[in-house]
């Protein structure tokens, strides 16, 4: 894969991590406000999204790695997935829940970032 391809993918998963962080948000705020707040904010979805991230991830960052060598961003990009995997275990809609969410997903588009920055000095 190109040094475009794989600065794409990059890109993409910081975006997808953008919008998790704005469904985390909002989906707490809406929780709070109202009883029923639609399918939208069901527990499922946190199972597709890291259903994407994986895949996106692994392949982003190992080719990353491959141009660039620096394996603690695979490693932080690994721990955000392993904490994004955790939040699945918290009830869905605790406090608890959105912020564990939101370290993962920090932590992994970090690490695109990263390899990012990592690629272009490559």
């Amino acid at each position: 894969m190109t040094k475009l391809a794989s600065s794409l993918l990059d890109r993409i998963a910081i975006g997808l991590s953008g919008l998790c962080l704005l469904h985390c948000m909002a989906g707490f705020v809406l929780l709070s406000l109202f009883a029923l707040t639609g399918d939208w904010l069901d527990h499922s979805v946190h199972v597709v999204g890291l259903g994407l991230a994986m895949p996106l991830a692994a392949v982003a960052l190992w080719r990353g790695w491959r141009r660039h060598g620096r394996l603690p961003i695979g490693a932080l990009g690994f721990l955000g997935l392993a904490i994004m995997a955790a939040s699945l275990a918290v009830r869905h809609g605790q406090m608890i829940e959105m912020l564990v969410s939101m370290a993962g997903v920090s932590l992994l588009a970090a690490a695109h970032w990263q390899n990012l920055k990592a690629l272009r000095t490559a």
